[in-house]
């Protein structure tokens, strides 16, 4: 309760001072405003005063400081007035090509893979918050935290779990637990997700695709049954708990939750061994720049820790009320110096 009302006294209207906010996205024409959690925030942003502006991580530039350029990360930047209506959801008021400097905050918001250019985003970001620019979440802690391999910091909350690229030691993990899941480390939406039982006679194709015969790093974690109730998505705000979690429910016969696979999300309190979860990691994340979380836990077990664009917030608002994108924004403006 008292982490509700520490959030609602937050979502009570905008800031006195309007900001300047650009968000790093992929393209605008693939995004879907009815889920999309990136386009709640900016509707969050712009209900509370501030201007949006969205910037395409493609376009992502730096120039070395010339006489006639005054160089710095630059971006082409669409200024946007949002829309209610979800199959328009927008209005471009302007679209020039803008130093980073010229924002009050930047949200990096490009979802996965983490691929070579998620890397040279966050090495352009980074550069920018040289110049002074305040980045969210911030660039090198999105490459300090593998959104797999994360959990290893926190092994008492982890299940089993396996990190490798060796075969053989993938195979004897499988034969230890007899039940597991294994998934690609870069990869979200639940792609690349396989289930492998002890005697499947599949289990070596699956680990020689998955792995490339034995060239990449994969994650291999015991099968948790307490998936059939939901693979809980917790949102860390401005290192606090959003009360609220989204269970991801697998549709039948399908081991993976993602809403993305088919899953139904439901929203529900948090029990007692998620805050305990929630509350250890929070205010650690946060005082490494990670102001937006999203950990996944399965059962009792943390099993991922997503920091480069975890959803869910809009599911969690039609099914509580709770505005966890209105509180993300509340967020931006206290890190801005804004009461």
């Amino acid at each position: 309760m008292a982490q509700q009302l520490h959030f609602e006294k937050h979502l009570l209207g905008g800031s006195a001072q309007p900001l300047r906010l650009a968000f790093v996205t992929d393209p605008l024409a693939g995004m879907k405003a009815w889920k999309d959690s990136t386009i709640a925030m900016m509707r969050a942003g712009e209900h509370h005063g501030h201007e949006v502006f969205a910037i395409d991580s493609a376009s992502l530039c730096w120039r070395r400081p010339e006489a006639h350029h005054p160089g710095g990360v630059y971006g082409e930047a669409r200024h946007l007035h949002l829309r209610p209506d979800d199959h328009d959801w927008f209005r471009e008021t302007g679209c020039e090509w803008r130093p980073l400097k010229s924002f009050d905050a930047v949200v990096m918001r490009r979802d996965p893979p983490f691929d070579s250019e998620y890397l040279a985003a966050t090495w352009l970001l980074e550069r920018a918050e040289a110049e002074g620019v305040k980045v969210f979440n911030r660039p090198r802690a999105l490459r300090d935290h593998s959104e797999k391999l994360a959990i290893a910091e926190f092994p008492q909350f982890a299940p089993e779990t396996l990190v490798a690229r060796d075969l053989n030691q993938l195979q004897h993990f499988i034969d230890e637990q007899r039940d597991v899941i294994v998934k690609p480390l870069d990869a979200m939406g639940g792609a690349g997700i396989f289930r492998i039982h002890r005697n499947d006679p599949n289990r070596n194709v699956i680990l020689e695709t998955l792995t490339g015969d034995g060239r990449q790093t994969i994650m291999a974690q015991r099968y948790l049954p307490e998936i059939s109730l939901g693979d809980k998505r917790i949102l860390l705000i401005g290192g606090k708990a959003v009360p609220w979690c989204l269970a991801r429910i697998p549709k039948a016969g399908e081991t993976r939750g993602n809403l993305a696979a088919g899953g139904t999300g439901v929203a529900q309190e948090l029990t007692a061994r998620d805050r305990e979860i929630a509350e250890t990691l929070a205010p650690l994340l946060l005082k490494r720049g990670l102001m937006l979380v999203g950990i996944d836990v399965i059962g009792d077990h943390l099993t991922e820790i997503n920091v480069t664009s975890p959803t869910c917030m809009v599911e969690i608002r039609q099914q509580t009320g709770f505005d966890a994108a209105g509180a993300f924004i509340t967020a931006i403006e206290h890190a801005c110096g804004l009461s």
